[in-house]
């Protein structure tokens, strides 16, 4: 890159403290947001009438919910590079959980749409908005090894575990991966939880003995303290845990790789949508395994 000039799109519970991170570090960002209100806690970021108004800039990160709505977002951009094509090394950055598959297709169409002077990069995140707003998310890119050496100075003002994991398409790929044992694991805790509280057991307890143990894990640390207290005000809504695992049972399928427990897990996060619980926290697991249990009275009877 040859400023420390950034476009950033998307300014959510991931996207806002990430976009204050890099204007904290010294690189000028200017933003596109649907909604005014985010601008009003991020000061010293300038703000876009558009999101073809960013077409200028050295990158342009992208972080909305999944790929059509990145599509979506970036259509008029496209159109203004079809009309005048960026600079030569322009890099769209694709920060969103998404298809792996899907990227490589949205690249070849910034391809063609900028007559080759854009290059779509996916370094998706994992660290949740803790992690966002720390600067210390992992991020998992996958581009050429020179594209990664010039965004790396950008990816370091916003994560502290920053990996380049092969070409466009395997950042996604890993977070898939990544999403595999989050939501497995927490789903597990969950079901823990409630086996546990309703033997009569301090789910608190429990979970500070484990954490000593092998079961140990960075999702007990992060995600256990919220399914002890029920907590599902949402850090990031739990619907999207099934929109990621889908992501996985694709990749799987084109690899020919078993996933019984990518299965598994995206049928218990389809429960939890089809109970109405899918904008709340990712604990929210835990109520949606509730959902399913019968009472202690309706156990035993069951069983005489």
């Amino acid at each position: 890159m040859t400023t420390k000039r950034v476009g950033f799109v998307g300014l959510g519970l991931m996207g806002a403290p990430m976009a204050s991170n890099l204007a904290n570090a010294g690189w000028t960002v200017t933003a596109w947001n649907r909604s005014d209100a985010a601008f009003e806690a991020l000061p010293g970021i300038d703000r876009a009438a558009s999101v073809a108004a960013l077409r200028d800039e050295d990158a342009i990160i992208f972080m909305l919910p999944d790929l059509p709505y990145i599509e979506e977002a970036a259509a008029d951009l496209l159109d203004a590079w079809r009309s005048s094509a960026p600079r030569p090394g322009t890099a769209v950055v694709v920060m969103s959980s998404v298809s792996p598959t899907g990227v490589q297709r949205f690249g070849e169409l910034v391809d063609q749409a900028s007559g080759g002077n854009a290059i779509v990069v996916d370094a998706p995140v994992s660290g949740g908005t803790a992690g966002a707003q720390s600067g210390t998310l992992a991020i998992m890119v996958g581009a050429d090894e020179g594209r990664f050496e010039q965004l790396e100075p950008l990816f370091q003002a916003m994560g502290t575990t920053v990996r380049r994991m092969g070409p466009l398409g395997s950042g996604s790929l890993a977070k898939a991966c990544n999403q595999l044992i989050v939501g497995t694991t927490t789903a597990a805790l969950a079901e823990a939880a409630e086996l546990a509280e309703r033997s009569g057991m301090n789910v608190q307890a429990l979970f500070e003995v484990l954490s000593g143990g092998l079961a140990g894990s960075r999702v007990l640390d992060n995600v256990g303290p919220r399914l002890a207290a029920k907590d599902y005000a949402p850090t990031g809504p739990a619907k999207f845990m099934h929109k990621d695992l889908g992501f996985v049972l694709a990749s799987a399928e084109a690899a020919g790789s078993a996933t019984p427990m990518a299965s598994a897990a995206l049928a218990l996060y389809a429960e939890l949508k089809r109970q109405g619980l899918g904008d709340q926290d990712l604990a929210v697991v835990r109520q949606a395994i509730a959902n399913l249990g019968r009472t202690p009275a309706a156990a035993t009877s069951t069983s005489t």
